[in-house]
């Protein structure tokens, strides 16, 4: 017999399925290793959703704009977290 009951099992797929929860993060709040919870998942037919581009080219180009200023952010950041990081382990010594 498996570890854990059906009923468990069924409540922890809803956490994915019907309350909005990504399968990592529900795996992580009920203490189950990811593959474990993904097999459930898979064993429910459960799919991971495809995110779906909009059909408007205009829309498109908004959002990959918004993306390039997001990675530059993202990059500015990095930068200063690598020297950041140099200052600090430079006065550690």
């Amino acid at each position: 017999m498996g570890r854990y009951s059906r009923h468990f099992k069924e409540e922890a797929i809803k956490l994915v399925t019907e309350q909005g929860f990504k399968p990592a993060e529900a795996a992580r709040k009920l203490g189950l290793p990811d593959t474990t919870y993904q097999n459930w998942l898979d064993q429910a037919g459960w799919q991971t959703p495809q995110a779906r581009l909009p059909d408007d080219p205009k829309l498109l180009q908004v959002q990959l704009r918004e993306a390039q200023a997001r990675l530059k952010e993202l990059e500015v950041e990095n930068q200063i977290l690598k020297k950041a990081t140099a200052y600090f382990a430079k006065q550690s010594l």
